[in-house]
């Protein structure tokens, strides 16, 4: 899912060439996001205009070539005075009349003509990764290259940059180059994405590219770079292997323009390490030009003042929600007066309302993983990892939301669970890091499922190795790291090949609250007290069934409701509740007579207390909540769910508790059976811990 859809699109007829154009933000100031070769097209800048777009208008459109605009093949209709008019058509058209350029690899000339031959309609400009026509390109990938006879020879490397390979073999040319974009370690969802992207072009509309003249009639020369007097911020990569750095190096040596070099990047470090580069743009832009960035100045620190903490609470499920809540109210024991502030999404932010708690206003702008993780959902079938991968462009821009609250904000500590945007950038870019971190989780590492195959297994142990890179790299950065959990839940397994076992590894990083319930149902009183409060009557079974915060559960409880006249014919006082949380309809279900369906119920976990059964999805929390209050359970993991499958089933074996399902597998006459069995014979638990809030809590306070 995208982090952020556009505003407006129009199609833009030029020359008889359309350019499709998209639209972001109505902000005071204007960022004209302008196309690459056409190997990629305007997805390229995912990681910037989700999130300037909160403070610019943000305008992009597809290069002619690739994407929505057209394909045109004949080489008069590309090269860099057709590119300039294009940037020039699409201002005009969207009634543009200076912008901020900002122009990657071979975009950045095309900004310095615009700079040096239209000053008028340009405020600034940020290149990354761009070229010159002053410096020699790399040997490897020069215009003898590209044209040189390969004499039916198979070729290596860069051989491929080669036009005759580009039309005879242009898909193992896009792998070959999408790999020479991103040289970096832990590059594989940026070179997929790039790969992605060039299935929107081929080889004879790059070949056609590459025979254009170079600036047409535009001399980009050093009299033209000496000519820029906007401000000028010119970024790249050490490792570049397609633009020389020297390319910067002579821009910024004529202009006098900010240079910055990424040393560890290639040739793309606004996708590779955009939390860097947003930053780095942001602040050069309200230097320059007087925009929006946070404003540290105001910040006073009086001598005596209350602690003030931001929590981030996981919107993957209400059960985080509650947890957190259940930290903050023992670590107020410890700070009665602490002012907590919560970066939060739907559905957290309607318990943290319920409650009274503070919800910072930069929650109004994070990108929902909620609605990404229903989309990436099927029929009970949720490959969690790729989820959380594909997730990419919503983590980077709610980080960014994050770093400006934290800038401005003046917190004593920033608590994260399992906010994966905040542990992974600030790991990569521990400069960003403003104050203390404490991480908290119930799992740790990514685990393949078996219909992934090789592909998975190897994606899931290359983001543990940079999880492990991370944490031993900077082993100070997480100044506490907590397992919501005890040792034992760790699951007895590795990380991958060539990497340390979980049980080794992970005690060696974390401290151990053991387990974190929201209240601990020991606090509810008496079980009969309960269900006379909530009119259940002694000779009726309640069943509960419940499927959490996201609209996940649907397929799960239109099986259940299919099961219920089975189940209710084997035991006529069955009772059954639905509880479809806040982002399933009731009215979207066909309950059958007797079912009774709830959006929400206030206190559900101690209706689960005191009912004689659960029905849940494979959450952790809802799950455990049972467990400690010794409810029999009936779970189903969702399908190529890893943490379902893997972390949470081995936590509830060794609690011995729950009777796990597979939803495939599992009929209407199934589910109803298992019903039977567990209503006649419940297992019995073992117990939780009833001080995980307050141990979790008191590690915290130390912080403070």
């Amino acid at each position: 899912m995208r982090a952020k859809l556009p505003n407006t699109t129009l199609n833009l007829d030029r020359d008889g060439v359309s350019l499709h154009c998209e639209i972001f933000g109505d902000g005071p100031e204007t960022i004209l996001f302008l196309p690459t070769w056409m190997f990629i097209h305007s997805r390229g800048y995912k990681a910037q205009i989700p999130y300037f777009s909160d403070h610019f208008r943000c305008i992009t459109w597809d290069p002619r070539g690739n994407g929505k605009s057209d394909r045109p093949t004949d080489p008069s209709l590309f090269g860099q005075g057709q590119y300039v008019a294009d940037a020039l058509a699409v201002m005009d058209a969207t009634n543009t009349s200076r912008a901020i350029l900002f122009g990657y690899s071979q975009s950045g000339p095309t900004c310095a003509i615009l700079a040096a031959y239209h000053p008028d309609r340009v405020k600034a400009v940020v290149t990354v990764g761009t070229h010159t026509p002053l410096v020699a390109r790399h040997a490897h990938n020069t215009e003898d290259r590209y044209n040189s006879d390969l004499g039916g020879q198979a070729p290596q490397g860069w051989e491929k940059y080669n036009r005759g390979y580009w039309e005879e073999n242009f898909p193992d040319f896009a792998d070959f180059f999408s790999e020479q974009l991103f040289v970096e370690p832990h590059s594989t969802k940026q070179r997929e994405d790039v790969r992605s992207w060039s299935e929107g072009t081929n080889g004879e509309i790059l070949a056609a590219s590459m025979s254009a003249p170079y600036a047409g009639q535009y001399e980009l020369d050093e009299a033209a770079y000496k000519r820029i007097a906007c401000p000028m911020l010119v970024v790249h990569g050490r490792l570049d292997p397609i633009a020389p750095v020297a390319a910067s190096e002579k821009i910024s040596e004529l202009t006098g323009c900010e240079l910055v070099i990424f040393e560890e990047a290639g040739h793309a470090p606004h996708a590779r390490y955009p939390a860097r580069l947003n930053t780095i743009m942001r602040d050069f832009l309200a230097k320059n030009l007087g925009t929006w960035r946070p404003d540290v100045e105001r910040r006073g620190r009086p001598a005596k003042r209350p602690k003030q903490a931001l929590y981030l609470s996981s919107p993957i499920g209400l059960g985080h929600a509650r947890r957190d809540m259940a930290i903050t109210r023992e670590l107020r024991k410890h700070y009665p007066d602490l002012r907590m502030d919560w970066l939060a999404q739907d559905p957290v932010t309607r318990l943290l309302d319920a409650s009274g708690e503070t919800i910072h206003p930069g929650s109004a702008r994070l990108a929902s993983e909620t609605q990404h993780i229903e989309a990436e959902s099927g029929e009970h079938d949720l490959n969690a990892f790729m989820a959380i991968r594909n997730m990419d462009e919503i983590l980077i821009k709610n980080f960014m939301v994050f770093q400006e609250a934290v800038e401005e904000g003046d917190y004593d500590l920033v608590i994260a669970d399992e906010a994966w945007d905040i542990d992974h950038f600030w790991h990569e870019h521990p400069d960003l890091k403003r104050t203390k971190l404490a991480w908290l989780t119930d799992f740790v590492g990514w685990v393949p499922m078996p219909e992934g195959g090789e592909r998975e297994a190897f994606l899931t142990t290359d983001y543990n190795a940079e999880m492990i890179g991370h944490v031993e790299g900077s082993p100070n950065l997480r100044d506490r790291a907590i397992f919501v959990g005890n040792p034992d839940d760790i699951v007895p397994l590795g990380f991958g090949a060539n990497l340390p076992q979980m049980r080794d590894w992970v005690p060696k990083h974390y401290d151990f609250s053991g387990y974190v319930i929201g209240e601990h149902p020991s606090t509810f009183g008496q079980r009969q007290d309960l269900r006379e409060d909530f009119g259940y009557r002694s000779d009726e079974k309640i069943c509960i069934v419940t499927v959490g915060g996201s609209g996940v559960g649907a397929a799960l409880i239109h099986r259940i409701l299919q099961s219920y006249p089975i189940a209710k014919a084997a035991h006529p006082d069955l009772r059954m509740i639905v509880v479809t949380g806040p982002r399933i309809d009731p009215a979207s279900l066909d309950a059958p007579n007797g079912v009774e369906l709830r959006a929400f119920v206030p206190n559900l976990d101690r209706h689960l207390a005191c009912c004689d059964l659960a029905l849940v999805q494979g959450g952790l929390t809802t799950c455990m909540e049972l467990v400690a209050a010794g409810t029999p359970f009936i779970y189903f993991p969702l399908r190529n769910h890893f943490e379902q499958n893997v972390h949470v089933a081995h936590r509830l074996d060794r609690y011995h508790a729950g009777r796990k399902m597979i939803f495939a597998e599992s009929d209407p006459e199934t589910i109803a059976e298992a019903i039977s069995a567990e209503l006649k014979s419940p297992r019995k638990s073992r117990p939780v811990e009833a001080e995980g809030a307050m141990r979790a809590a008191r590690m915290l306070s130390e912080l403070l």
